[in-house]
């Protein structure tokens, strides 16, 4: 049986079957499988991947397997400063737009909280989640490996921790250059743009309380929630400034 000699990078090395994770491992096969298909066998989907190295030379999904060769599996941010290099994903829209699945609801209204345009259902089944991404050229933020190793899938990010705060930061740093951070922007609810809204026109909707103590106001454009400079504006801001920080 042929077989190659397979290397991931560390930063990938959490993804791998536990039977794959030895450093070289030689992956046996049989045909000539294309390397995208093998590399997803392993365990890691493939929109985790950024550059593929065969022999020391950068290669597409398509290549194939051939007996004896070395090949070299790097992720994001490791090569993206090399020249000459296949990058593997298709290039990010400017803005980055990104879908969620139904488990990343948090994670949903945080991202919309910086101002980023986050498609979120909580009965969007996997199918849907993909179509949708390919219709609105979307990037699919998911825990699930299955939705992300799917053939159609373009583009898409594997969400590793559990903690939303660190999933925040891991969306940002992976697409750093193509988001544009504009709090305050989006509705968390649903995605809908925040518009400045007169409070005379929406003064029957307010508490008294709110009323005496503030005067600027703003509204949904898709579902008419309103918000304002209130206590929860000064811990979002905070929460704000510690991301920024992070960065």
């Amino acid at each position: 049986m042929a077989s190659a000699r397979f290397q991931f990078h560390p930063l990938l090395s959490p993804l791998l079957d536990r039977r794959f994770r030895y450093d070289p491992y030689l992956y046996h096969f049989k045909d000539s499988p294309s390397v995208k298909d093998a590399i997803e066998a392993c365990g890691v989907p493939h929109t985790e991947v950024d550059v593929v190295l065969a022999n020391g030379q950068s290669v597409t999904f398509d290549f194939r397997l051939q007996d004896g060769i070395s090949v070299k599996i790097v992720p994001f941010g490791v090569l993206s400063d090399q020249q000459g290099l296949v990058h593997l994903s298709p290039p990010t829209s400017d803005p980055a737009t990104f879908i969620l699945d139904v488990h990343l609801g948090r994670l949903a209204r945080r991202l919309r909280l910086l101002g980023l345009d986050c498609y979120y259902r909580n009965d969007c089944d996997d199918p849907s989640l993909i179509e949708t991404a390919l219709t609105q050229g979307r990037i699919i933020l998911t825990r699930d490996r299955g939705i992300l190793k799917h053939a159609a899938v373009r583009q898409g990010m594997l969400i590793r921790s559990g903690v939303v705060d660190e999933q925040v930061l891991q969306v940002l740093r992976r697409y750093q250059h193509s988001v544009r951070l504009s709090p305050f922007r989006r509705c968390p609810d649903c995605n809908g743009y925040l518009l400045p809204v007169a409070k005379d026109t929406i003064r029957d909707r307010l508490l008294p309380g709110t009323q005496r103590d503030y005067d600027q106001f703003q509204q949904c454009a898709s579902c008419s929630k309103l918000y304002w400079e209130g206590s929860h504006y000064l811990r979002i801001k905070a929460w704000i400034d510690t991301v920024r920080a992070r960065l």
